[in-house]
């Protein structure tokens, strides 16, 4: 399994950027996807989830309103639209997939994808 996040850069604040996270060697409309992020000395954070089917979703408090997490089962990718960035958001941002519903936690997914970079100028 191999899963590939792309679409990040740098954005000035209040800007839009959608990753995308595409998978082999599973088809991810049968897993939930979450998004996590992790900036410079500090833990991993959940972002945002997309269950089995693509009817559930769930986002942390933080991007709530601005970020959307939806699939694309034909090209077997989930994306991340991220609208109004603040610099806050600058992370290094992660795909993951889970066999279970509700992971915010990082322990819960499986495999994971290699990161891309999101930068937000203030």
């Amino acid at each position: 399994v191999q899963l590939q996040a792309s679409g990040g850069g740098l954005v000035q604040a209040g800007g839009s950027l959608r990753l995308s996270c595409a998978a082999s060697g599973r088809t991810l409309s049968s897993y939930a996807t979450g998004w996590f992020r992790q900036a410079p000395g500090k833990e991993r954070e959940f972002v945002a989830a997309i269950k089995w089917g693509g009817v559930s979703t769930r986002y942390a408090d933080s991007v709530k309103g601005r970020f959307t997490i939806s699939r694309d089962n034909a090209k077997n990718t989930v994306y991340l639209q991220m609208n109004s960035l603040k610099p806050e958001d600058t992370a290094v941002y992660y795909c993951a997939t889970a066999t279970t519903w509700l992971n915010t936690v990082s322990s819960g997914y499986d495999y994971w994808g290699q990161g891309t970079q999101v930068t937000v100028s203030s």
